[in-house]
């Protein structure tokens, strides 16, 4: 199995070290391709590669990773998915595992997450994506995050083709967290964005933690009681119109 090793807090990102290093030590072959800088809330975007001359690219090092290719890219961590699909790092890559993030990607906002973009990005490209992240903390337990990461890359191989898992973890060491669950998204993680204010050309705007209560299947509210979330996404998709617009055609016909 070739991974590509992604994040969007930068290749230089203590929590991709430590998921590269598990991942190998799991007998993986790897490919290390994150951003230069942090392109945290990127989503899935790629930025425009199509007015540009070309990516910049950096070779780079892992310490414990000798042998291990490590690049760090200008552009975030999509388009790193992008490029080595298309074979821009050597041998395409059979999955994308990205993380570990420092903050849990919870809830529908995980829309704006570059972390998980780049695991649906890697679907979108033919494989599939394992995004994981663990509670921020003082001292995120990143080596949490990239067991699970070895373990969700194991089910993958039985899994079909495009699967896309978005994994989260408590601030806990792995032997105390509860187990792990299924999840179905939160309408919101476990921090949302607030508006301050605005002034002199500056909109003001700050996370800030959530205190409402929410179903107890959902990943955020199961991360808050000590439990791995795991939801299964999907990415970009058509959908079966309703009764009500299946006369859409009206819109360009006037009829």
């Amino acid at each position: 199995m070739r991974i590509l090793v992604t994040n969007d807090d930068g290749v230089g990102a203590p929590g991709l070290a430590v998921l590269a290093l598990a991942l190998r030590a799991a007998g993986h072959d790897l490919v290390v391709a994150a951003p230069l800088v942090d392109f945290s809330g990127s989503g899935a975007a790629i930025g425009p590669v199509h007015l540009s001359d070309g990516v910049t690219f950096e070779e780079e090092a892992i310490e414990g990773l000798s042998g291990v290719p490590v690049y760090g890219l200008d552009g975030p961590p999509a388009l790193a998915v992008m490029a080595a699909r298309l074979g821009g790092f050597g041998a395409a890559p059979d999955l994308v595992v990205s993380g570990v993030n420092p903050g849990n990607n919870t809830g529908r906002a995980v829309i704006h997450s570059g972390t998980v973009g780049a695991a649906l990005t890697a679907a979108n490209f033919g494989v599939s994506g394992v995004a994981v992240s663990v509670a921020w903390g003082d001292e995120p337990h990143f080596d949490t995050g990239a067991a699970l990461a070895v373990a969700a890359v194991a089910w993958l191989l039985e899994a079909p083709p495009r699967t896309v898992l978005n994994v989260n973890a408590p601030g806990l060491p792995l032997d105390r967290v509860r187990g792990v669950r299924t999840a179905r998204l939160a309408p919101f993680g476990t921090a949302r964005t607030t508006f301050v204010g605005a002034g002199d050309g500056r909109l003001e705007m700050e996370m800030q933690d959530t205190d409402v209560e929410l179903d107890p299947d959902t990943d955020t509210a199961l991360v808050r009681a000590g439990y791995v979330a795991v939801s299964e996404l999907t990415g970009v998709r058509s959908v079966e119109l309703s009764a009500a617009g299946t006369d859409i055609g009206r819109l360009l016909t006037g009829g």
